[in-house]
């Protein structure tokens, strides 16, 4: 499973909008390496990214997750933002993994007043971004397309998952800020989702995992809606793990419950596009399986706990 809580562990329009749906379709590509991908619709047409259909040309937001480090997801990725940004419609990129508290040193790198390096040090980048997200980073660089910093600073995420959400009362106003105001933990189809994939741990543990984890989601759809706020026009092009958006929960749902009248597209990835749903559907090779042995598994495990758990808290 790809979500990224993993890290706790303790824790558009386009040039001409078409009307007739069969227009969009396309001859299916073929899934032979982790370069490749096939965008299907819900109803699992294919789609040809040169040819998309209303239902994301007019998207005010379009979700796309990921496998992370799946190389034909970020491939897409970066071809979407591309092709999106034909349109005359303003577009906003919209990252996961730059959190709210380094929008500051992500616009200095877009604007040219610092080199990659300096930023990749001073945003505490992910370990993958010179790989995965740079090509996106950088397109949206040449093409003046802002990139909304939208995530809650992943100290202050870990500390939750420690203590709980009433963590937040810990913080400055400063601090605060960089978090969503409103963080809903109440029962959901999403909380029940989350719940059942914590296979270890006790009962209030994995009520401060899932209190991470909905902050990362209600932080990240405040961020979106903010910008829409005062870009009515303007369309968001969102990255993010597969579980924070499939089935339109997490920050889908975290979105709409803030503005309920925003258009939400959402894109999964999937090794079988095959079954109905509710999601379009990016089809890409399955990701390796990542430990055959469970003594693997569990020993990867208690090192990033053990890592984990230097963490200090106020």
């Amino acid at each position: 499973m790809h979500f990224s809580i993993f890290v706790l562990a303790i824790v558009t329009v386009l040039t001409g909008c078409t009307s007739n749906p069969l227009s969009s379709r396309a001859p299916p590509t073929d899934i032979t390496s982790f370069y490749d991908y096939q965008l299907y619709s819900p109803s699992r047409e294919p789609i040809s990214i040169a040819s998309l259909p209303p239902e994301l040309q007019q998207a005010d937001v379009i979700l796309i997750g990921e496998w992370h480090t799946h190389a034909g997801i970020h491939r897409f990725q970066t071809d979407m933002l591309k092709q999106l940004s034909i349109a005359e419609r303003p577009i906003a990129l919209s990252m996961e993994q730059v959190p709210r508290d380094k929008q500051a040193v992500l616009d200095s790198y877009l604007n040219g007043e610092i080199g990659e390096q300096y930023f990749i040090k001073q945003s505490h980048a992910w370990p993958n971004y010179e790989s995965d997200y740079r090509p996106l980073v950088e397109f949206a660089k040449q093409a003046e397309i802002p990139i909304i910093a939208s995530n809650a600073p992943k100290n202050i995420v870990r500390c939750i998952g420690q203590q709980g959400i009433d963590y937040l009362n810990k913080l400055s106003h400063e601090e605060r800020r960089f978090v969503a105001e409103s963080i809903n933990t109440d029962e959901s189809p999403y909380k029940e989702k989350f719940m059942a994939s914590m296979h270890h741990g006790k009962p209030e543990q994995t009520e401060r995992l899932y209190a991470a984890q909905i902050t990362w989601d209600e932080t990240m759809a405040e961020s979106i809606v903010n910008f829409l706020t005062k870009n009515p026009r303007s369309q968001v092009v969102h990255v993010a793990g597969k579980f924070h958006i499939e089935a339109g929960l997490g920050t889908a749902m975290s979105i709409l419950n803030r503005n309920p009248n925003l258009n939400v597209a959402i894109i999964t990835p999937t090794a079988d596009a095959t079954e109905d749903g509710v999601d379009f559907q990016l089809e890409v090779l399955l990701p390796p399986v990542r430990y055959v042995k469970r003594a693997n598994l569990m020993q990867a495990y208690q090192h990033l706990v053990g890592r984990n758990s230097t963490l200090q808290c106020k």
